[in-house]
């Protein structure tokens, strides 16, 4: 077994993340090495290339969506998520594959039946072929039969929580925006050469080497949590992880038995920590990835300040590799909070500020403690 500590996996992470060295090519290289960046909040999305960018490029996410280079749709855990579309496909067959519309909890608080979602996969299909609508343009459609007038509310609701289970299907995904209006279109409309859904079998081989290229070493139960928040069976996952054989290398951090693929094994093992600081934005796949109770990364104390309430995620300051602390932006100043009340490494912060002024449109950006 290879044994790394957890500064080498810090370290090895954030260079396959091209954080501290920006050079992750276009927009569609660096979301597809993330394996897609959340966009429930659009913002985020563009820090999160911008910050990875030889060039920081704003806009570049709202553009490759225009252009149909990537695809917006609801993937991991249930949120919105501009994706290249191999990954996409591979995600939505997974998140379908947990089957989470026909658990009596979900029936009860959407009183929707498998039957009911059966029945808008097959709609929805007929109504986008070749059609982008608007939300209410797409409900009102639905309206038309009658076996759908129950579910109206919850169809118009702007959480989507009936439109998921079609979007992991493959029946839906959003559409070119109207301004703030949300639209929605069929991928294989939509997205020159959509590859269309595959089996969750090789679904699983692609997305969990995809997801172990950026974040590994990363047990089975990390890369479930990231995926569908404990929803896929525990069976399944490990036979989807031994499938894969020699592709894997079984690694000890520190105590922490975890996968990566054999083909960066050595790297990792090579890998030399490095003292550094960095700036993350809201949302980032850094922190989403691992998740926010992974206490090797973010301390169990300081866990409430990251993963805030409505499930919003804080920008995030790094000190080697690990979370250390936040910080939010006041007019052209950003203000840093950091835990236990460490000083703020200004000599590391300093260097990254004109990156993160470009990326957010803040020219003059300077730092301090909060």
């Amino acid at each position: 077994m290879v044994r790394v500590s957890w500064d080498q996996v810090f370290a090895w992470r954030m260079g396959r993340q091209f954080i501290g060295e920006p050079g992750g090519g276009d927009v569609v290289q660096i979301v597809g090495r993330l394996c897609g960046v959340q966009a429930q909040v659009t913002s985020a999305a563009e820090t999160a290339v911008a910050l990875r960018s030889t060039e920081p490029d704003p806009g570049a996410v709202v553009r490759a969506l225009a252009e149909r280079t990537l695809v917006k749709t609801w993937a991991m855990r249930g949120t919105l998520h501009a994706l290249t579309p191999d990954i996409a496909a591979s995600a939505l067959s997974l998140m379908g594959s947990a089957r989470t519309w026909e658990k009596p909890s979900w029936r009860k608080t959407f009183d929707a039946s498998p039957e009911d979602v059966a029945a808008l996969v097959e709609a929805v299909g007929e109504i986008l072929d070749g059609a982008i609508l608007t939300r209410d343009e797409l409900v009102t459609a639905l309206l038309s039969e009658a076996r759908f007038h129950p579910l109206e509310k919850e169809l118009r609701s702007g959480w989507g929580a009936l439109l998921k289970p079609l979007a992991w299907q493959g029946a839906l995904c959003h559409g070119p925006a109207e301004g703030t209006t949300v639209t929605f279109a069929h991928p294989s409309h939509l997205i020159p050469g959509w590859p269309g859904i595959p089996g969750p079998d090789e679904a699983a081989a692609h997305l969990i080497t995809a997801y172990l290229s950026a974040h590994g070493p990363a047990t089975p139960e990390a890369f479930d949590a990231w995926l569908s928040r404990g929803s896929l069976r525990k069976t399944t996952l490990r036979q989807w992880f031994s499938a894969l054989g020699d592709r894997l290398t079984e690694v000890d951090i520190e105590g922490r038995a975890a996968f990566v693929l054999t083909e960066h094994a050595e790297a990792l093992a090579a890998t030399v920590p490095t003292s550094s600081a960095h700036l993350l934005g809201s949302f980032d796949q850094y922190v989403l990835a691992p998740g926010t109770g992974d206490t090797a990364l973010l301390p169990a104390a300081h866990r409430a300040r990251v993963s805030r309430a409505a499930g919003w995620i804080s920008p995030l300051v790094l000190v080697d590799g690990r979370i250390a602390g936040t910080w939010e932006t006041a007019a052209a100043e950003l203000a840093v909070t950091m835990f236990d009340d460490a000083p703020v490494p200004l000599s590391g912060l300093t260097p990254e500020l004109p990156r993160v002024a470009e990326a957010l449109g803040v020219p003059g950006l300077t730092v301090r403690a909060a």
